[in-house]
């Protein structure tokens, strides 16, 4: 049985020298759903970001099995759904059936299965009836459903967010977390919200510095108020 995802020896600086990743390694297996937590500039997005290919240094990286490179682009961006912190940056179509089906049209499907894609995809994010709304008129929270949504049409393996509960009111928060407990992929989530993380998610992986310095049982984790304030993150 391969993991979903396997990451070795990732470094990665950014043009202006910048390191963001030193030595990263990790591995998460199918239907494990893992939080990747750290202070600001602690290399999250930018991990995030190599598991689908937008970004590439040095090391390795395997979604379902293959190896991320030019050639695999295609599945692996087929295989991992990637939602971005801003729905913005995902949401550019004139309606919410626009933004859901852009990526199984691009992926080739008949235009019956597109309709049946859409109509699950919005129904697993509790949005069906939304599909004539102009995204840019939503609230934040459903821009964010609608944004997985628009994943989840293209029936991905693993589901990769960044930081889903940002800018949130309680109310659309609450319905988030229990969306994303319901819904069945293997799911790596960085975010700041650690109360979201003691709900959901029993294995978190702590990065500082662009290493890792903690992977295992989020209990553990949250009760060592030492380590937690020493790598710039709050006790719930």
């Amino acid at each position: 049985m391969h993991h979903t995802i396997e990451v070795k020896d990732l470094h990665f600086s950014y043009p202006d020298g910048h390191q963001a990743l030193c030595g990263v390694n990790l591995y998460i297996s199918p239907g494990e759903k893992v939080a990747l937590v750290g202070p600001n500039g602690a290399g999250k997005s930018t991990l995030l970001l190599h598991l689908n290919g937008i970004l590439h240094d040095h090391g390795e990286v395997f979604v379902c099995g293959k190896p991320v490179r030019k050639e695999t682009i295609g599945e692996v961006r087929a295989s991992v759904g990637l939602v971005f912190e801003d729905p913005d940056d995902q949401l550019f179509s004139p309606t919410v059936f626009d933004d859901v089906a852009f990526g199984p049209i691009y992926m080739g499907m008949p235009e019956w299965e597109v309709r049946g894609s859409v109509d699950d995809a919005l129904g697993a994010v509790d949005m069906g009836g939304f599909e004539s709304r102009a995204s840019h008129h939503l609230s934040n929270g459903e821009k964010k459903r609608v944004a997985i949504a628009t994943v989840l049409a293209m029936d991905p393996e693993i589901l990769v967010l960044d930081e889903p509960t940002s800018g949130l009111d309680p109310r659309s928060r609450r319905g988030l977390i229990n969306l994303l407990r319901d819904l069945p992929q293997t799911m790596f989530v960085s975010t700041h919200d650690i109360n979201m993380v003691s709900e959901l998610f029993e294995r978190t992986i702590v990065i500082d510095g662009g290493e890792i310095v903690f992977d295992g049982s989020t209990k553990g984790l949250l009760s060592d108020e030492i380590f937690l304030e020493q790598h710039g993150l709050e006790a719930p």
